[in-house]
């Protein structure tokens, strides 16, 4: 019966197709007032049965519009909406037709707050807006779920959400912050249901957003907008699951809103490698330490727990604060072997196994303070505090050979090490703006402190053989402080050239980082019976300082259509080093250098955008590159400074390109870097041919470049009453030429890759959902050395997800993943499956679901995995979960709704 039913539903569904009709309706939007064309309307065509979307798009920046559908319906009703302005409705006939000039009302006061536009997109100056209604998901979709329907965004399999191809790094809810930094809390947790808008613009700064600067356009944030009625009550989601082999995992969720006021609850654990309190999700994702080719190692046990406030006190004052803890551990076990290739044509090969367990707990706290004392001063404060223990035991067996097969050293190590750590940042901004032309200055404070005491015991065993044999037995103990401060100003003034256009902004940044940095290590004197005997070669006594001075003046001018900047700073900086224990190290290098820039941004119209930027910088050396301290702590790999290092020099070169045609839904984003490099700092390793020691120092060297570059296409196929499917077709590629050293011997190295991928998503209503991608990637490196060979790649990966939602209340997904590499030496497994499965009943009128998982179905989850770079080809395979299956139960609630006062964001919130 099921199986006729499903074949007579199909049937219907093709028939209903063949009947459908092609419209095509075009026109203009004008103002009622001064007859102004009016630019990014949005014009959408409603069935007139249920008020579903046929089609949608937006007018150019002479208000024409044209907009093209596919319907069984002989009439349809054609909405236009533009904010400020009276939404137009009228009922048409379903045929070609142009209707002419339309002309809009503007709305007063009472219209702007009654009326809720039903336009599934608007836009509103740099920022797009999704009405959530009119995006078709499965019932209980959450917001990841949301998400993956938007034009231009898309989600990959850990939860990373990029933007026409810019990664969004911010996820608000109502302005503020969810939970933390990670995003897939409230992607994966926050159902759809109680979303009501979804806004996308460029991230900025809560300063920028008030004072109205340009952001650098690289970044984007997404605000989810809770309907108004839904912002008192609380909603959360509660999940356990146990497996076997001892598996298990929970986690719940709960929070809630009371006009301003919001308070949020997480807790979650596992010991099924599951990061963070992403526990909504109920695939088996191939991401994370579950990675099945080449992926994460190791099995981690974690508890996690968080609790979030965010409140408005009167009109001038909002905090927001959250905290979490977490506790783990991880088991790991190791084992390389590894073949170095020298410049004379020899090589030496090092086998290894490594054992690891850590133990964590850390807290992180943060308190955010928004004060807007009226509106042209603003004050942010901004504290976060970290404080981690650390507990890692080690063990550690390796041996070397030479080209002969002669064993040449060997070493085991066994060490315990102790670390506590605290840090605390603070950072206060203050924004004052004068008269309405767009002048302002900021000052910005920084504090920065940072503390950590470690404690390590190390015994071990080096024995090198040979001509000259020499055994180095180590049983130590050492005590470790780490003090760092940094203090940091910046002060910035705006002077508006030509008002709301052109801007000249002079600013000054001074910063000041001292760190004493002290290590005392103590050898076990048998006299004493304890760790009494102090080591000079292994203890360190070191103070640092970083001083930095950085006047800086930028042009920018910005209107509809262009944003452009030029900029130029003076960079002066001073690292100083005193070594107590070695006076004769001690440093001090002074770098003076200028750094300048070019940003064009073009906005052809409000759905396509280039961008152009061209930066000159110089990257300083680190003190440890610099000072001559000989650090003797691996004796196998001695590491000397070079304190006559230059300064690195890199000229750098960006494009990038977006569009979205809303008519024909078809959109491409595409980038382009280009970067030079000149006196690159690069390790410089000798490697004694008869005892394999290798000693390595730094140098500067000239002729590294990077070219990258990418771009996606995808469109998207409605099918009235059947379904749709997006197609997206993405290339990636990179040339890079790297200058390095191989024993002694300057090389370049030329490496080219590039990576197609073509993918599509079909979703057939509420029946069925497949998400087929292929992928593969080509390598090439070629070397300017005799003694290396080139090298060629090429691997392909195949991955299929699927998911039924037939019967009703039962949800199936798989996720089919395939691997084939064929480079991959004889004995290693050039090709993989790997295969999850979850199946999932609603119970409780929808609030509640039982399932069960499968991970690696088909067991073939392995962690070998080869690497080859210039000098060297390393095989290695490491600890990964296994093969387990998991009966799971969840429940969500929700009471949001009700009357009482509703929240509305003050002007200049982080929601801009």
């Amino acid at each position: 019966m099921k199986k006729i039913t499903f074949l007579t539903f199909l049937l219907l569904s093709c028939i209903t197709y063949s009947q459908s009709k092609k419209f095509e309706i075009t026109g203009t939007i004008k103002s009622l007032e001064d007859n102004e064309l009016l630019e990014s309307a949005t014009v959408h065509t409603e069935r007139l049965k249920d008020s579903s979307i046929i089609a949608y798009t937006i007018t150019n920046s002479k208000g024409y519009f044209n907009i093209g559908g596919k319907t069984a319906d002989a009439k349809v009703k054609l909405v236009v909406s533009y904010i400020g302005y009276k939404p137009y409705t009228k009922i048409i006939s379903v045929k070609d037709q142009n209707i002419g000039t339309l002309i809009l009302e503007p709305a007063n006061v009472l219209d702007a707050v009654v009326i809720r536009s039903s336009a599934p997109i608007t836009i509103k100056k740099d920022t797009v807006e999704f009405n959530v209604k009119s995006f078709k998901t499965k019932k209980d979709a959450n917001v990841e779920d949301l998400l993956k329907k938007l034009p231009g965004v898309e989600v990959d399999d850990e939860g990373k959400i990029t933007v026409n191809g810019k990664e969004v790094n911010k996820i608000l809810v109502n302005g503020k912050p969810f939970f933390g930094n990670d995003p897939t809390i409230t992607t994966r947790n926050l159902t759809k249901d109680i979303i009501e808008k979804i806004q996308i613009s460029d991230t900025k700064t809560n300063a920028q957003a008030f004072s109205g600067e340009d952001s650098d356009g690289e970044n984007k944030t997404i605000n989810l907008t809770i309907k108004k009625e839904n912002n008192k009550g609380y909603f959360g989601k509660t999940a356990a699951g146990i497996g076997t082999d001892k598996k298990y995992e929970y986690a719940g969720m709960a929070t809630r809103f009371k006009q301003s006021e919001r308070i949020g609850l997480l807790a979650g654990g596992n010991n099924v490698n599951s990061p963070g309190f992403s526990f909504g999700n109920q695939r088996l994702q191939f991401g994370g330490n579950n990675r099945s080719f080449g992926g994460g190692q190791g099995i981690v046990t974690s508890n996690n727990y968080g609790l979030n406030y965010i409140n408005a006190f009167g009109k001038m004052f909002e905090l927001s604060t959250d905290y979490f803890y977490k506790n783990s551990e991880s088991d790991n076990k190791t084992t390389q072997n590894r073949e170095t290739f020298l410049a004379d044509g020899t090589s030496f090969t090092t086998n290894s196994n490594n054992t690891s367990f850590n133990e964590s707990d850390s807290h992180d706290a943060s308190v955010d303070f928004e004060i807007e004392i009226d509106s042209t001063f603003r004050i942010d404060i901004e504290s976060d505090f970290n404080a981690d223990i650390n507990k890692n035991t080690y063990t550690s067996a390796s041996e070397s050979f030479n080209n002969s097969s002669t064993l040449t050293n060997n070493s085991n190590s066994n060490s315990i090490a102790d670390s506590n750590s605290k840090k605390f940042d603070n950072e206060v901004n203050l924004t004052k703006m004068f008269g309405d032309r767009g002048a302002f200055l900021r000052v910005e404070l920084t504090a920065n402190v940072n503390n950590s005491d470690t404690e390590d015991l190390v015994k071990s065993e080096t024995n090198i053989y040979g001509d000259s044999p020499n055994q180095i037995i180590r049983d130590q103990f050492s005590d470790g402080n780490t003090d760092k401060t940094k203090i940091g100003s910046e002060v910035t003034y705006r002077y508006p050239i030509l008002s709301r256009l052109l801007y000249l902004d002079v600013s000054y940044e001074y910063s000041n980082t001292k760190t004493q940095k002290k290590r005392s290590t103590f050898n076990f004197d048998k006299n004493t019976n304890n760790y009494t005997d102090f080591s000079d070669l292994l203890s360190t006594d070191f103070e640092y300082q970083d001083n930095v001075k950085k006047p800086r003046a930028k042009l920018s001018f910005r209107n509809e259509k262009w944003s452009t900047s030029a900029s130029i700073a003076y960079l002066n900086r001073t690292l100083k080093n005193t070594d107590f224990l070695r006076p004769e190290t001690n440093l001090e290098r002074e770098f003076n250098n200028l750094e300048y820039g070019v940003n064009i941004r073009f906005r052809k119209d409000r759905t396509s955008s280039y961008r152009l930027r061209y930066n000159f910088k110089n990257g300083t050396p680190s003190l440890s590159q610099l000072q001559p301290f000989r650090d003797e702590s691996n004796p196998l790999n001695i590491v000397t400074g070079n304190p006559e290092l230059a300064p690195t020099k890199t000229h750098s070169l960006r494009f990038g390109a977006s569009n979205f045609n809303w008519k024909e839904r078809t959109g491409f984003w595409a980038f382009g870097n280009i970067s030079l490099t000149n006196d690159r700092v690069v390790a410089n390793t000798v490697i004694d041919p008869s005892t394999l020691i290798r000693e390595t120092s730094y140098a500067n060297v000239d002729g590294f470049y990077s070219v990258q570059a990418g771009g996606s296409y995808s469109v998207t196929k409605k099918w009235e009453d059947f379904g749709s499917l997006k197609s997206e077709f993405r290339v990636f590629g990179n040339h890079n030429k790297n200058i390095n050293f191989n024993n002694g011997v300057q090389y370049s190295s030329k490496a080219t890759s590039i990576s197609p991928r073509i993918g599509f998503d079909f979703m057939w209503d509420d029946i069925l959902q497949i998400r087929p991608s292929y992928s593969i990637s080509f390598n090439r490196n070629t070397y300017d050395i005799d003694s290396f060979s080139d090298k060629n790649f090429t691997s392909h990966d195949v991955l299929i997800s699927t998911s039924t939602f037939l019967p009703k209340k039962l949800e199936w997904r798989n996720d089919v993943k395939y691997n084939f590499n064929p480079n991959i030496a004889d004995g290693f497994q050039k090709s993989a499956w790997f295969w999850n499965t979850t199946l999932r009943y609603s119970i409780l009128k929808d609030q509640g679901a039982v399932g069960i998982k499968v991970y690696d179905i088909l067991n073939q989850n392995t962690n070998a995995r080869r690497v080859a770079t210039e000098d060297y080809i390393q095989d290695s395979s490491s600890t990964v979960l296994k093969q387990y299956a998991m009966l799971t139960f969840t429940w969500k609630f929700n009471s949001l709704g009700g009357e009482g006062k509703k929240f509305e964001p003050k002007r200049g919130r982080r929601y801009h």
